[in-house]
């Protein structure tokens, strides 16, 4: 346990190095406005280094982008979203801009020929934390790199008032 716990603690001192942003839990207050966000970027960030695994829904057994999302938003702040990521674009408030966006907002990329094929959680200074790929964990990436800046679709805020987000209950079909 001990091991792990400082391995942890390596991770994320290396993500903070190589984005160039503080991330650690104790600067996260000056990213996110409210508690709300940063349980969710606290959460997020506890996950740090877990695999990928196409539609993972467990930190035990590897997540897949959707379900790394899914998975924060109801065990940091109890909002159930739907399973994947075009479901989960259509949840809370349209951010306007990149500009508007805050801690703790969904950001969602075309990495698959179409809208919001891919999704992430925005922590601030434009970085946000994703479950990327096969053979990837989840980590922390620039918005501003080329890849992720080109296929950028929007982003949505969710609250724990969101009224769409906790009508998919644990009863949801598979794929909602």
């Amino acid at each position: 346990m001990f091991f792990k716990l400082n391995l942890k603690r390596t991770l994320r001192a290396i993500v903070t190095l190589a984005t160039g942003a503080s991330l650690t839990f104790g600067s996260v207050a000056a990213f996110a406005d409210d508690s709300f966000s940063e349980r969710l970027i606290g959460r997020a960030m506890d996950l740090v280094g877990v695999k990928y695994r196409f539609g993972g829904t467990s930190p035990t057994t590897g997540l897949d982008c959707s379900g790394y999302v899914q998975y924060v938003f109801q065990n940091a702040v109890g909002v159930t979203l739907p399973r994947v990521a075009a479901a989960q674009s259509q949840v809370g408030e349209r951010v306007a801009s990149q500009s508007d966006m805050r801690p703790g907002d969904l950001v969602f990329f075309n990495t698959r020929g179409f809208a919001a094929s891919h999704v992430g959680i925005y922590v601030g200074n434009n970085t946000f934390i994703h479950s990327p790929h096969t053979g990837a964990s989840v980590r922390f990436d620039s918005m501003n790199n080329s890849y992720w800046s080109a296929r950028f679709n929007g982003a949505r805020r969710v609250s724990a008032s969101s009224s769409r987000a906790n009508a998919f209950g644990s009863n949801a079909p598979l794929g909602m």
